[in-house]
């Protein structure tokens, strides 16, 4: 049984990029062992979230203000840079993904590859019900940012946990994260 995952809170927005109270969860080795695509996809669809492709290294920035997000590292490593646009001064948080990691990006929050090795693959995945992600490429105006930002805000938290499915551990973090989010604005 995979462990649980590791809780990265990416909260304050840039003037480009909204971010989100909800943190970013990353599952290590949470993958059967020797994962490809069609493994993958198998493992984590049984748990509604449900595959919209298998990609490669994708340095862009972006965010998705319309769905969740879930990478299935089946092939390779990347390191990954969260939370900031190409255009913003802010820090972001760096993260090191390999062959077995899944990491999950709540809506709102920047994602881009900054190096990849070994031919880096993944599955990308959406909760069940999600309407097709939107890219978001973190250069619009304050004002288109800030619509953006109350679209992602009002993406429901999804009912499974895409490893561990209906009741895990993602549902309890993020329901626990918006409700203190929610105390305090």
């Amino acid at each position: 049984m995979p462990s649980p995952p590791e809780a990265h809170y990416i909260t304050s927005p840039t003037p480009r990029v909204p971010n989100s109270p909800l943190p970013v969860l990353i599952y290590r080795s949470a993958l059967p062992e020797e994962p490809d695509a069609v493994t993958t996809r198998s493992y984590i669809e049984s748990n509604d979230w449900l595959q919209g492709g298998v990609f490669k290294t994708y340095s862009a920035h972006h965010f998705h203000s319309v769905t969740h997000e879930c990478y299935a590292v089946f092939k390779g490593s990347s390191r990954l840079l969260l939370g900031k646009g190409p255009l913003d001064e802010e820090d972001g948080t760096e993260v090191e993904l390999g062959v077995g990691d899944v990491i999950v990006l709540p809506a709102g929050v920047s994602h881009c590859s900054l190096t990849s090795e070994g031919g880096y693959e993944y599955v990308g995945l959406y909760p069940k019900g999600s309407p097709h992600w939107d890219n978001n490429f973190c250069k619009a105006s304050d004002e288109e940012t800030q619509a953006k930002a109350a679209q992602a805000r009002d993406v429901p938290i999804p009912t499974h946990d895409p490893i561990f499915g209906l009741r895990g551990p993602l549902v309890n973090i993020w329901r626990e994260a918006a409700a203190k989010h929610s105390r305090n604005e």
